[in-house]
C-alpha cells in the first residue's frame, strides 16, 4: 500500500550563492568602463557586484586575505593580490568567475600593486622595497626589476621600506612614481633606468595621488598632513596642510591620527576634489571615523558608524592624464559599503539596493520559507517600505555593472538568487523599557535580554511568533490598519521539582512501563489569565514588564500576546527549546527543560503546564528513583543521549567517580560530550565545557550524565490518531524529548466558532514511540508519501471594518490523512527523527515500518521533512559537516555530502532546510550563505546568475589639443613591450616566483559563459580578432605592394642601364 520514493539520487547536487556584506573586509577596486566593484574579504573570498541581481561570491582555495584588487579594466579580468604572497587572476567572462593564472613570490613579501589602463604588465611592490613587473597575459616575471638600493641614491645607508605607493606619470608613461613607507619618493624613468628626482622626507607615507596634468602630485602622512609637491622643484613641498590639526594656545600643531589614503581628483566645472580618511587629531576621544571632502574653501566631514577600510573616487573617465570629474566615493567600512553622491552640495548617500545589513543587530537564528503565498510578499514589502529612511541621493545606483535577464515565467520566485528586505519588526516595543539596574532581565542573559532565539510564522495565517532569551514568547497578528491595542500578558511557572534517575528499558520498541506510584508526581493545574501568580510566593515574577497601557500600533504585525515564565525560588527560569503554533486550532505549545506548556491563544488561557515526567502518566518508558529537590536549579541539564547500558543504577553510582552520596548532586568536570540540543541552546549547561562537535558520544556514559532533566526538543500540532483504537484522525500534539521519546498527546477542540471561543480545550496524553538520541523533528505522510500539511485558518484582517451583511467568521483549511487514499484504509505514516536516527511508523497501530540509523559518528544537529521534485525527504545536517538527504518513506539515503566542518555555533543555530531542495546558513556573522541540493535548481541556478561582463566600447581619449600636446602631453611613446620583454629584458630568476596554472584554462579569457551576452561577448571577440586580422594582412599586403614597387623601380633602373648594349649583341 505504500508508494515507491520518486526521488533519484542522481538528480541531487550542491550549489551555493552568498548574500549579506562581506565579512572583515580588506580590500576594494571598481571598473569604471564596466561599472562593477569588487570586494576583498580577509578569508579570501571575493564579492563582485553590479546592478541588482548581479551579485557574486568567489573563494580563493588558499583562504588567504586579500591585500589589494585590480580590473583589467573593460577587459573581463581581476588581478588579486594576497597575503600568501600570491597573484591570481580571474576571468570575469562567465558565470562563475574561475582563476586563469597564479604566480607565487617565493622569496619577496607583496605590498603595492598597479596596473595602467590599457596595459599588460603589472608592477609589483614588494617589502623589500623591490619592484616586479609581471606579464598579465603569461603571469611570468619580467627580467626586468627595479632594486630598492638602485632606486635611492648609493650614498643613503638606510633601507626606504616597503612599497606603498606604485603609479605612472600621467604626462608620460615611461616615468614610474614609487612611494616607500619611510618617506621616501622616487621618480623612475622606465627607459634610462635611472631615477629622475628622490625625495626624502620626514613623515611616514600612507598614499599618493596625482593631478591629472602630470605636474603637481598629494601625499598624505601619519601625522596627519598632506603635501603638495611640484615636478619642477622638488626639493621641498609646495604646500603642506593640517586639514584637521588647529593650532594650539603655545603655537604648537595639534598631533593629529594618520590619514591613511587621499584622492586628488580634478573638475571641468568646479575647484578639484581632495578627499581623504582619517586625519583627526588626538585629543577629540570617542569621535567617529571619518571622510573628508575637500571642495574649493568648503570643507565637509563625514563621520562614518564603522571604521574605513578603504575607499575609491568614482570618476567619468577611465584615463588618468584627462579631467577626472568624480561624480561618486565608494566607502567600505568594517560592517557596510556606502556610496556618497559628489554631485550634489550636501553629499547624500545613495540607498544601497544590496542588503548588506543583515548584520544590524547579531544574527540569532533563522528560518527560512518557500512556497510562501502569493500575496504575502507584496504586502510585506509594501508596509517595510513606509519604513525606510529617506533623504537619500534621488540618481540612479553608480554601480550598474554587469546583466541580469530572469525568465519570470519558467521560474518561481522562490527560486531567485537575489536577496531583498521586506520588512523588520522589532520586538523590544511590547515591553516597557528596563531601568537601569532593575528587573532581572540583566541577570539572566549577558546580552540583549530582548534577543531573539526562536520564530514560528504560518504564512496561511500570517501568525508570527516570536521566542525571547529572558524566557518570553510573543504573538503578533498582521493588519493592513494601524490599530489602538492593548497587549494581553500571561505568565506561566514552568518547574521540575523531582530529580530523577534515569534507567533505560530492556527493549527500545517495547519498553516496560512503569506505574505511576514509582516516581513522586508533581502536576500543575490549569491556569487562567486572571490567576497568573500562585498566592504565597512574592519571587513569582517575569524576566520583563509588558506595556498595560493601550499603544499605538502601525500597520504590519501587531502584538497581541505575550507569554513569560516565571522566576522559581529565586531562580531564572530555563530557556524556552522548542514551539509550534497552529492556527486552525488556535494553540501555542512550547517546553523546555522543565516541561511542557500548551496556551489557548484565542482564549487567552493557559491548557497545559506541567513537567515533563507527568506528561508521561502511566506511561513512563523509564525508570526512576525519586530524588530530593536539588537547591541550584540554573546549573543543571547537560542533555547527554539516552545509553544502552543494562547495567543497574547502583552498579553504576558504585563505579562513577563522581558518585557521591544519594541525596546530592556532585557537579564535577566529568567529560560530558555535547548534543545538538546543548549546542543550540547553550543555557542547557553540560556538565563539561568541551565544545567538540565531532565527537562520539559513549554508549556507556556514568550516571552523572544520566541525572539530567528531560526536556521538550521539539512541538508539532497535526491530525493524527492519539490511540491505537481511534478510527478517524483527531488535533495532536507530537511532544519530542531529549531522551529519545515521542509522546502523542490527543485533544478535542469545538469545531463550533462561537463555542470555540467559550468551550475549553481537551487535553489528555496518550502513546509513546522510542528513538535514539534527542528527538528533533515530526512529518506525516499519507499511505502514498506525500506530505500532509497542517490544517490552518485562513489570514482575515482583525482590525478591517465589518460588513453587518457578511460577519467574519474562521475559515479553516484541513488535510484529511485519507482523504485522498481510499485505498490505503484511514491511516497515514509519522516520520520521527532523532540526533541518530530516523524511523516511519503506520498510524494508528504505532508499529514501526521503517528505521534508518543516519550516524553513528557523529549527530544530527538540523532535520527537516521536505518536499524535493513533489515528492517527500528528509533532510539531515549532521555536526561533522554532513549535508545527507533520505527518501522517505523508506529512508533510502540518496545523498552523503561532506559539505562543511562544523567550526562555529552560528551554523549549527542557523542551518535550516525548506521545500525545492534548499537550506541556508550564516556563513559569517554578516553573511548568509544559501545551498541547494536539487539537480534542477542547480541547472537553474546557472540561468539565474547575472553576467558580470557586457562587451561595450571603451572610450575614447580626448583630442587634447595641437599645443597642449606639443607643450606637455604624452609625446614620447612607450612601448612596454620591447622595454619589459624576455628580448631586451631577459627572464627573471626561477626562484623567485613560481607560476601556476589556473582551473580556467588558459584559453579562458576568451570563452565567454553561455546566453545571449556570451554570444554577444563570442562575436565581439571575434570581430576583434578578424579586425587584427584584417589589419595585419593589410599591413603585409601594403609591405608586399611596397616591396614590389622598389622591386619594380630596381629592375626598371636596371634595364635603363643595359639597354645601351643590347644592340651590340643583337649582333653576335
Amino acid at each position: 500500500r505504500l508508494s515507491i520514493d520518486s526521488i533519484n539520487p542522481s538528480s541531487l547536487s550542491l550549489q551555493t550563492v552568498r548574500h549579506g556584506f562581506p565579512y572583515q573586509p580588506t580590500a576594494l577596486a571598481f571598473d569604471p568602463v564596466q561599472k562593477l566593484l569588487a570586494i576583498g574579504s580577509r578569508s579570501g573570498g571575493i564579492r563582485i557586484l553590479g546592478r541588482p541581481g548581479v551579485d557574486c561570491y568567489c573563494q580563493h582555495e588558499s583562504g588567504a586575505a586579500v591585500l589589494q584588487l585590480q580590473f583589467l579594466i573593460n577587459e573581463g579580468a581581476l588581478v588579486t593580490a594576497c597575503a600568501d604572497d600570491t597573484l591570481h587572476l580571474w576571468n570575469l567572462r562567465q558565470r562563475r568567475p574561475a582563476v586563469l593564472h597564479s604566480l607565487k613570490f617565493n622569496r619577496e613579501r607583496i605590498t603595492f600593486c598597479h596596473l595602467p589602463f590599457q596595459s599588460k604588465w603589472l608592477y609589483v611592490g614588494t617589502e623589500r622595497g623591490n619592484t616586479h613587473i609581471v606579464n598579465i597575459e603569461s603571469f611570468i616575471l619580467s627580467g626586468y626589476v627595479i632594486m630598492w638600493n638602485k632606486a635611492i641614491e648609493l650614498a643613503t645607508k638606510t633601507h626606504p621600506g616597503p612599497v606603498v605607493h606604485l603609479s605612472d606619470s600621467p604626462k608620460d608613461e615611461g616615468k614610474l612614481l614609487i612611494g616607500f613607507e619611510s618617506g621616501t619618493i622616487v621618480q623612475w624613468d622606465l627607459r634610462a633606468k635611472k631615477a629622475d628626482f628622490r625625495i626624502y622626507y620626514d613623515e611616514a607615507i600612507h598614499s599618493v595621488s596625482w593631478h591629472h596634468e602630470g605636474k603637481q602630485f598629494m601625499c598624505s602622512h601619519s601625522d596627519g598632513s598632506l603635501t603638495l609637491w611640484n615636478l619642477r622643484n622638488t626639493t621641498k613641498p609646495f604646500q603642506v596642510t593640517f586639514p584637521h590639526g588647529k593650532i594650539q594656545k603655545d603655537g604648537r600643531k595639534e598631533s593629529c591620527k594618520p590619514i591613511l589614503k587621499v584622492e586628488y581628483k580634478t573638475s571641468r566645472n568646479s575647484e578639484p576634489f581632495i578627499i581623504f580618511s582619517g586625519g583627526l587629531s588626538y585629543d577629540k576621544a570617542g569621535r567617529r571615523p571619518t571622510l573628508t571632502i575637500m571642495h574649493g574653501k568648503a570643507i565637509t566631514v563625514l563621520e562614518m558608524d564603522y571604521p574605513i577600510v578603504e575607499f575609491l573616487v568614482l570618476c567619468e573617465t577611465p584615463y588618468n592624464n584627462e579631467v577626472q570629474d568624480p561624480y561618486a566615493v565608494v566607502v567600505l567600512l568594517e560592517k557596510d559599503l556606502i556610496v556618497v553622491d559628489l554631485t550634489q552640495s550636501n553629499f547624500p548617500v545613495f540607498e544601497n539596493p544590496y542588503p548588506m545589513d543583515v548584520h544590524e543587530s547579531p544574527v540569532t537564528c533563522t528560518a527560512y520559507f518557500a512556497d510562501c503565498p502569493p500575496d504575502i510578499i507584496p504586502i510585506l514589502y509594501s508596509i517595510g517600505a513606509k519604513h525606510k529612511k529617506t533623504g537619500y541621493s534621488q540618481k540612479e545606483w553608480p554601480i550598474s555593472g554587469g546583466t541580469w535577464m530572469l525568465d519570470v515565467k519558467n521560474l518561481d520566485c522562490s527560486d531567485t538568487i537575489t536577496l531583498q528586505m521586506l520588512y523588520k519588526l522589532k520586538t523590544s516595543k511590547a515591553f516597557e523599557k528596563p531601568k537601569v539596574g532593575d528587573g532581572r532581565a540583566a541577570e539572566l542573559v549577558e546580552e540583549d535580554p530582548f534577543a531573539v532565539q526562536m520564530v514560528s510564522w504560518c504564512p496561511q495565517s500570517r501568525i508570527f511568533c516570536v521566542v525571547g532569551i529572558s524566557a518570553h514568547i510573543i504573538l503578533y497578528r498582521f493588519s493592513k490598519y494601524d490599530a489602538n491595542t492593548q497587549i494581553v500578558s500571561l505568565e506561566v511557572r514552568l518547574q521540575c521539582e523531582p530529580e530523577d534517575v534515569i534507567s533505560p528499558s530492556e527493549n527500545e520498541n517495547n519498553p516496560c512501563f512503569t506505574e505511576s506510584g514509582s516516581h513522586s508526581p508533581h502536576h500543575q493545574q490549569p491556569v487562567n489569565a486572571g490567576n497568573r501568580t500562585p498566592e504565597g510566593n512574592k519571587d513569582s515574577t517575569p524576566c520583563l514588564k509588558v506595556k498595560e497601557r493601550m499603544v499605538r500600533v502601525p500597520p504590519g504585525y501587531q502584538s497581541e500576546l505575550v507569554i513569560q515564565l516565571q522566576w522559581i525560588d529565586g531562580e531564572p527560569p530555563q530557556q524556552i527549546t522548542s514551539l509550534d503554533i497552529n492556527s486552525a486550532y488556535g494553540l501555542l505549545a512550547f517546553g523546555n527543560c522543565n516541561g511542557l506548556a500548551v496556551v489557548d491563544y484565542l482564549q487567552k488561557t493557559i491548557l497545559l503546564c506541567m513537567s515533563t515526567l507527568d506528561l508521561y502518566g502511566a506511561t513512563d518508558p523509564y525508570q526512576r528513583l525519586t530524588r530530593s529537590p536539588r537547591r541550584n536549579r540554573q546549573s543543571t541539564s547537560g542533555l547527554t543521549e539516552l545509553t544502552d547500558n543494562q547495567q543497574s543504577i547502583d552498579m553504576e553510582r558504585s563505579k562513577s567517580p563522581t558518585s557521591g552520596n544519594r541525596h546530592t548532586h556532585s557537579l564535577s568536570n566529568t567529560f560530558a560530550p555535547a548534543t545538538a540540543a546543548s549546542m543550540l541552546f547553550p543555557r542547557w549547561k553540560c556538565l563539561s565545557r568541551e565544545n567538540s562537535f565531532s565527537h562520539s558520544r559513549s554508549s556507556s556514559v556514568s550516571s552523572i550524565d544520566r541525572e539530567t532533566k528531560e526536556a521538550i526538543t521539539t512541538l508539532q500540532f497535526g491530525e493524527s490518531f492519539g490511540r491505537k483504537t481511534d478510527a478517524l484522525p483527531t488535533p495532536c500534539l507530537w511532544v519530542g524529548t531529549s531522551l529519545g521519546v515521542a509522546l502523542l498527546i490527543p485533544m478535542s477542540i469545538p469545531t463550533d466558532q462561537e463555542e470555540r471561543m467559550d468551550e475549553p480545550v481537551a487535553i489528555g496524553p496518550s502513546g509513546v514511540l522510542m528513538l535514539k538520541g534527542s528527538v528533533l523533528r515530526f512529518g506525516f505522510l499519507d499511505c502514498m508519501g506525500a506530505l500532509i500539511q497542517s490544517p490552518y485558518e485562513v489570514w482575515r484582517d482583525l482590525n478591517a471594518a465589518e460588513d453587518p451583511d457578511r460577519p467574519r467568521r474562521r475559515k479553516l483549511v484541513h488535510f484529511s490523512p485519507s482523504s485522498s487514499q481510499d485505498a490505503c484504509g484511514d491511516g497515514h505514516l509519522a516520520v520521527v527523527c532523532s540526533e541518530r536516527q530516523a524511523k516511519v511508523f503506520l498510524m494508528p497501530s504505532q508499529s514501526c515500518l521503517f528505521v534508518h540509523n543516519i550516524t553513528e559518528s557523529s549527530f544530527v544537529l538540523r532535520a527537516d521533512i521536505v518536499s524535493v521534485y513533489n515528492s517527500a525527504c528528509l533532510a539531515c545536517f549532521c555536526a561533522n559537516g554532513h549535508v545527507m538527504t533520505l527518501s522517505l518513506p523508506s529512508l533510502r539515503p540518496l545523498m552523503d555530502v561532506n559539505y562543511l566542518p562544523l567550526t562555529d555555533m552560528r551554523i549549527a543555530r542557523t542551518f535550516c532546510f525548506t521545500n525545492g531542495g534548499q537550506a541556508l546558513y550564516l556563513s559569517s556573522p554578516t553573511e548568509i550563505q544559501r545551498i541547494t541540493y536539487s539537480q534542477e535548481m542547480c541547472d537553474n541556478l546557472q540561468e539565474m546568475l547575472g553576467e558580470l561582463f557586457t562587451p561595450i566600447e571603451t572610450p575614447e581619449a580626448q583630442n587634447r589639443g595641437f599645443l597642449k600636446g606639443f607643450f606637455g602631453g604624452n609625446a614620447q611613446t612607450f612601448d612596454r613591450e620591447e622595454l619589459f620583454g624576455e628580448a631586451s629584458a631577459g627572464k627573471a630568476s626561477r626562484s623567485l616566483a613560481q607560476h601556476i596554472p589556473g582551473q580556467g584554462g588558459v584559453e579562458g579569457m576568451k570563452v565567454a559563459a553561455t546566453g545571449v551576452v556570451g554570444d554577444l561577448a563570442r562575436a565581439r571577440i571575434a570581430l576583434d580578432e578578424r579586425g587584427q586580422r584584417l589589419g595585419e594582412l593589410e599591413d603585409r599586403t601594403a609591405l608586399m605592394m611596397t616591396s614590389a614597387e622598389t622591386f619594380s623601380k630596381h629592375a626598371h633602373e636596371y634595364q635603363n642601364k643595359r639597354s645601351p648594349l643590347l644592340p651590340q649583341s643583337s649582333s653576335h
